[in-house]
């Protein structure tokens, strides 16, 4: 008898602990539960702690109480002066009411498409009445703040509250960008000709400068040239002059000698003279004296 008891006892045991742990569930503070009963949501519970549940007919669904991450995919928006941009944008969200958000969306999957349809909406809406210099220039904030508020009145009505949204990237489309910076290289390309024709074009002034002084400088050098060499000359034959006043006969001599070393300065050189030629009349005598007197000289000798 007392074996059936514990038996049954033991049974009873386990049957409240089946039905217990049915019964009871825990809400983490970071999540909020939505107590659902055949599918229906009864209950929203915001305040963690244990809860208590009606066990085998009612479920528990989760929540997150902390903001979530949100990254919708890139969008092309048409600006106000009509310029195509690829915009990359992120925000942040919460969920502020789990029956709301459970009714319209079901899950964080389908928060997520909602919004990102959402966000960008309303930024094709903010951007495509402003113009590019707008988006960079300090007015970016209200912009930003234009768009969160946008997104949050219909954010709302799916339970969720938009915490921050922002422009992650801004560029032009990659066919924009290309033919952008075709267009720069071309500006540059023609910037480029133009120093190259400006510089070419000094290069040749330069280059006649320096020509017309190089000409100028070795005319000029010339002249001092001539003037020196005639002035020379004209010394020259004022010496010889005065020397051939002074003593006829060593000029004479001085002439032959001079003579003789022009003539007979190369090894090949062959003459044919009479040896009573007056070219030789100093090679009869060792000490330079002709055997002629100055009224026998011809002027040829002079």
């Amino acid at each position: 008898m007392k074996r059936i008891v514990a038996i049954v006892l033991g049974v009873l045991a386990i049957a409240v602990i089946v039905v217990g742990s049915s019964a009871l569930f825990t809400v983490h503070q970071t999540q909020q539960a939505l107590v659902l009963q055949f599918g229906e949501p009864k209950r929203a519970i915001k305040d963690p702690g244990l809860k208590v549940k009606i066990p085998f007919i009612q479920d528990v669904q989760f929540y997150e109480k902390r903001t979530l991450p949100l990254d919708p995919p890139r969008q092309q928006v048409i600006l106000i002066d009509q310029k195509r941009m690829d915009v990359d944008t992120f925000g942040r969200f919460r969920i502020e009411d789990p029956l709301r958000f459970f009714q319209t969306v079901g899950n964080e999957t389908g928060a997520r498409s909602r919004l990102s349809a959402i966000i960008n909406s309303a930024l094709r809406r903010v951007l495509g009445n402003v113009s590019l210099p707008q988006i960079l220039s300090d007015e970016r904030q209200g912009l930003i703040d234009q768009i969160r508020g946008e997104v949050n009145v219909e954010a709302n009505r799916l339970g969720i509250e938009i915490v921050e949204v922002r422009i992650r990237r801004a560029d032009y489309p990659e066919e924009t960008s290309q033919a952008i910076f075709n267009r720069m290289r071309s500006e540059r390309e023609r910037e480029a000709s133009e120093f190259r024709a400006e510089g070419e074009e000094l290069s040749q002034q330069i280059r006649s400068d320096a020509d017309r002084q190089q000409t100028v400088i070795l005319a000029a050098a010339e002249r001092q040239a001539q003037e020196l060499r005639g002035e020379g000359d004209s010394q020259a034959i004022r010496i010889y002059a005065e020397a051939f006043g002074k003593d006829p006969d060593f000029f004479a001599f001085y002439r032959s000698m001079e003579a003789y070393r022009t003539a007979l300065s190369g090894s090949d050189t062959t003459m044919v003279l009479s040896p009573d030629s007056d070219f030789f009349e100093f090679f009869n005598s060792l000490q330079g004296i002709t055997g002629r007197s100055d009224t026998d000289r011809s002027p040829a000798d002079e």
